[in-house]
């Protein structure tokens, strides 16, 4: 049972979970920063737990499922990450920015429905995946300017 504390106490995991991954976006300047994956995981967490508040408030739905909220946030989160994606002649960019937003998302909805150490960890891993990414980047574009 979630009450509105517990949901208070989520959501401000969510914003803090969503502000560290955002301040690796920030830091390496790119268009989607701290605010953008805030309000990601802020969103996905708030329609997780509006769905399992309303499967635990509304006893009488026979059909209350609250999995179907948290899929529809993905879908949604998707279709936002596909219009961040260009693809310029053979360039392509935007790609990791849109899998960070879906992934940002997926943190949310495991905050909201309580998989704390799971978010953290997650976090944690998309986060040095970003800084590992960006240092073998660099130290590619390096090589190929000598």
């Amino acid at each position: 049972m979630i009450t509105e504390n517990e949901a208070l106490i989520r959501i401000g995991v969510s914003l803090l979970l969503g502000g560290i991954i955002g301040i690796e976006r920030y830091i390496h300047r790119h268009p989607a920063g701290v605010r953008t994956f805030m309000l990601i995981c802020l969103g996905s967490t708030l329609a997780t737990l509006a769905s399992i508040w309303i499967c635990q408030t509304n006893t009488h739905l026979i059909n209350g499922d609250p999995g179907r909220i948290a899929a529809q946030v993905l879908t949604g989160v998707g279709f936002i990450g596909a219009g961040l994606i260009i693809k310029n002649n053979n360039d392509i960019s935007g790609l990791t920015t849109a899998t960070g937003i879906f992934v940002t998302a997926a943190v949310g909805v495991a905050v909201g429905v309580g998989m704390i150490r799971t978010a953290v960890v997650s976090t944690v891993a998309v986060v040095l995946i970003l800084f590992s990414s960006f240092l073998f980047h660099n130290s590619e574009k390096k090589n190929k300017q000598k």
